[in-house]
């Protein structure tokens, strides 16, 4: 069974990745004022699902060939680049319209609002990070089935995240209507959340960091 301090130790590392600025963050934040809550939470089940998808991984030891194989881990890095440019692109070509008026960007259906948010979170480096480097190393193969031990680990940072996550989606629908009204704002925001999300790229594309497998 997993130790107290391990769920302490990956609830800590989770808190503080959820709470710094990231690709599923501003992803959640746009489309949330763009579209309202409802998108936000569709979009927020995209992400629950691409945590999903790293956890099976990193129970059935899948995750791992980041560890051993640099080019897979690499090239996550540089897809994860290419599509945060692609959302860049996407805030900067909204042209004047303010980003948090009803309409001014083209509204998604669930379907698309899930897919993106799925991808966003399977593309996300920190995430990788997270499953590839950081939580074996919260593993102990002494205190039992290292599957289990991971599985449990894995759900506690789940929880964390689409909790932090789902009261960011509540609160941008609410600033959504604060903000709509001025226009000068507005521009302000989609302009800036437009240049971070190409500096997140930047960073991504000329980073050298490698995952590293836990000793």
């Amino acid at each position: 069974m997993v130790s107290a301090s391990a769920l302490v130790g990956i609830a800590a590392v989770a808190l503080g990745m959820v709470l710094s600025p990231g690709p599923n963050m501003i992803y959640l934040v746009s489309r949330s004022v763009t579209q309202g809550r409802r998108a936000g939470l569709i979009s927020l089940a995209g992400v629950a699902a691409g945590f999903l998808v790293y956890l099976l991984a990193a129970v059935a030891g899948i995750a791992a060939v980041f560890s051993v194989v640099p080019a897979a881990y690499t090239a996550l890095k540089l897809a994860g680049a290419a599509y945060l440019l692609w959302l860049a692109y996407r805030m900067l070509r909204s042209g004047g319209e303010p980003v948090f008026a009803p309409g001014a960007l083209p509204v998604d259906p669930p379907r698309r609002l899930f897919a993106m948010g799925l991808v966003t979170n399977l593309l996300n480096p920190k995430i990788a990070i997270l499953y590839v480097s950081l939580l074996p190393q919260f593993v102990d193969p002494a205190r039992g089935d290292v599957g289990t031990q991971s599985l449990l680990l894995g759900v506690t940072q789940i929880v964390i995240a689409l909790s932090v996550n789902g009261l960011i989606v509540l609160t941008a629908g609410s600033v959504a209507a604060f903000l709509g009204r001025r226009p000068a704002w507005t521009r302000v925001q989609r302009y800036l959340m437009g240049t971070v999300l190409a500096g997140l790229a930047l960073g991504l594309a000329t980073d050298r960091s490698r995952a590293v497998a836990a000793a």
